[in-house]
Formats: structure tokens, sequence, C-alpha cells
């Protein structure tokens, strides 16, 4: 059932987004193309997260963490924060830590600063639920979407 449940989910076309976060080891990110709207009242995003991911100790007490949206022209920078062990805030990611610590990937078209509002266990996945403190965005001529397991976009 899980394979033809993946097989199945591949046919739905999805935003790829970059989630970051600050703990004690510094910076910490991940790809998720697992991400929507929760709420419009009160302002809620919600952004799913493997229980076993590299990032999740650090996401697990995160008071603060941010959704990068990206542009079509992005895939790079999506598969080094989709590989495990990479240097993702390496010379070759442009990124500035906010106020509190939270990197901010400054190529991203669009950019959610997000609150910690509630995290909630789902099978072997967690419900990271944010509300948004900070949005900036630009225009997106085509925005990045995984779709049938590659990369595509919608212009």
């Amino acid at each position: 059932m899980k394979e033809q449940l993946r097989n199945a989910l591949r046919h739905h076309a999805q935003a790829v987004t970059i989630v970051t976060a600050h703990g004690a080891g510094g910076p910490v990110g991940t790809t998720v193309s697992s991400f929507t709207s929760a709420s419009f009242e009160p302002p809620l995003v919600v952004v799913w997260i493997g229980a076993g991911a590299s990032v999740w100790p650090v996401l697990r007490t995160a008071p603060l963490f941010a959704v990068h949206l990206l542009d079509a022209a992005q895939t790079g920078l999506a598969d080094l924060f989709a590989t495990r062990n990479a240097d993702r805030f390496g010379p070759g990611t442009r990124w500035r830590p906010d106020d509190d610590g939270v990197p901010l990937l400054l190529d991203a078209p669009v950019r959610l600063r997000c609150r910690t509002a509630r995290r909630i266990a789902v099978g072997d996945h967690i419900a990271l639920v944010g509300e948004p403190l900070d949005i900036t965005h630009s225009d997106i001529a085509a925005p990045l979407v995984r779709h049938q397991g590659r990369y595509t976009s919608v212009a």
C-alpha cells in the first residue's frame, strides 16, 4: 500500500520549498514539497517534516522557522538542501541569519518567517504549523514544482 500511495501522489504537483531554522549547532534546512496554508484567520501555514529527517531534532524545539518558496531556476538549491550531509549553508548559498538567528535564503522569491504554533505527529511525519510573522515576496515568473518525481514549473 505504501508504494501504491507514493505512486498515486506523484500525480499531485507540489511547490518546492526549503525550510530553515537555527539550532545550537548552527543553521539547518531541508527541501520540502509538502507545504500549504492552513488558515487565514488566524494566519497559519503547515509544512510536513519526516520524523526521521536530519532537521527534525532542531525543528522539534525551534520557536521560529522560515519557509522559502523557490522559482524554476533554483533546482540546484533544492537538490543541495535535499542531500544528506551536504554543506547547505556553505559558500554557494546566499543567506544571512535574521535577528533571531533564523537562516534566510536571500535568493528565494518568497519567504515566510514563522513562529512555531504547533507540532502534530501524524504517522511517520510531523505537521509543523507556523504563524507567519514576516512575509517577503517578489513576482515568480515560474515557480519550482515537483510532479511525477521530477522538477517542473508552471508559467
